[in-house]
């Protein structure tokens, strides 16, 4: 009697553990469903159901999430965290959500996240990490990212976006940047360059406004002209370390140039984007030059008319002096005139 009461007992709880749903937890069995929001929830609610697929855990007071948080539920498709105070993330957090699609993290407290925070899901298809302070996202974050197709990354503090990064997810269509503090110098041209052949490609971007310097600054990114982008300067090897060490020899005389205390501020400078003459759009000179040709020929035409004007009636005004003159000028013409004139009519 004690055996079987035993195990009855047993039954229970596993079934309560497969099937059951957790205190404060509404569990929904036909669609797999779970929604923990809004409990004011410190941690994740343990005696998940096994078979969750979609887990609301938004509008909670969870601060961090351990490794291998989610064991309980390795067929999770779709997990919502957002609108909590997380500012800690355990590498291995989201360890075991092999199908895992989407995950929503936005409004909360990170600030930085591990190179190997997402390795684990392979199956990601959309990414939100918007409202955060996240100041940088490390280029190996997206190494399984193949099938991510929505990335939000708006109204956190960045200010470079590797490139690097953005061709590691080759599926992506939808991409939020707007609303951080995006420097808009040399170091952001690779991320120009991918904006651009990522819109032409058919991507959807919501832009990158520039935060600074002070010469960008409220300017889109894709409208400053690829010519005003100086190359960065590379960092200059150690000599010490890249020159071979003679044989026999005590040291290597290495020439270094002067010492500059201001040499950081110089590169950060030739770093910043240096605005300089626009070169001339080549329609705007051929309209120029048509422009000049069509004046400069109306010009000749008057000069010729006016010259054509002036010969004319400098002939018809000598023609007009130079008839008396001639006929002045013969004696003989001028007696038989006045001898036709006196004879009697």
């Amino acid at each position: 009697m004690k055996g079987e009461l035993l195990l009855f007992s047993s039954v229970i709880v596993l079934l309560q553990v497969v099937y059951g749903c957790p205190d404060k937890c509404r569990c929904h069995s036909s669609t797999n469903f779970v929604d923990c929001s809004q409990q004011g929830l410190a941690e994740i609610p343990s005696h998940l159901p096994r078979q969750t697929r979609t887990l609301h855990l938004q509008d909670n007071q969870i601060h961090h999430l351990p490794a291998f948080a989610f064991r309980s539920v390795p067929w999770l498709t779709a997990l919502n965290l957002s609108n909590n105070s997380l500012s800690d993330l355990a590498p291995g957090a989201f360890h075991g959500l092999q199908h895992l699609q989407v995950l929503n993290l936005t409004q909360n407290s990170l600030i930085s996240l591990e190179s190997r925070l997402f390795h684990s899901l392979p199956q990601l298809r959309e990414l939100d990490l918007s409202s955060n302070n996240i100041s940088h996202l490390p280029t190996s974050l997206g190494e399984t990212w193949e099938n991510l197709t929505i990335l939000a990354v708006q109204q956190n503090q960045l200010q470079q976006l590797d490139r690097a990064l953005l061709e590691s997810m080759p599926s992506v269509r939808l991409l939020f940047l707007k609303d951080n503090l995006w420097k808009c110098n040399c170091h952001l041209l690779g991320l120009k360059l991918w904006l651009e052949k990522f819109i032409y490609k058919g991507g959807i971007t919501d832009g990158v406004i520039c935060g600074s310097p002070d010469t960008w600054k409220g300017k889109d990114l894709l409208r400053i002209p690829h010519e005003l982008y100086q190359p960065c300067p590379l960092a200059a090897p150690d000599p010490e370390s890249s020159q071979p060490q003679r044989p026999g020899s005590t040291h290597s005389v290495v020439l270094r140039p002067p010492e500059n205390h201001n040499s950081g501020e110089r590169d950060l400078l030739e770093c910043e984007l240096k605005p300089k003459p626009r070169p001339a759009n080549l329609r705007h000179a051929i309209a120029t030059v048509i422009i000049t040709g069509v004046v400069c020929g109306i010009v000749c035409l008057m000069m010729l008319a006016a010259a054509i004007y002036g010969c004319t009636y400098a002939a018809i005004t000598a023609q007009y002096h130079g008839g008396p003159l001639v006929q002045t000028n013969d004696p003989g013409k001028v007696e038989e005139k006045e001898r036709l004139d006196s004879s009697p009519a």
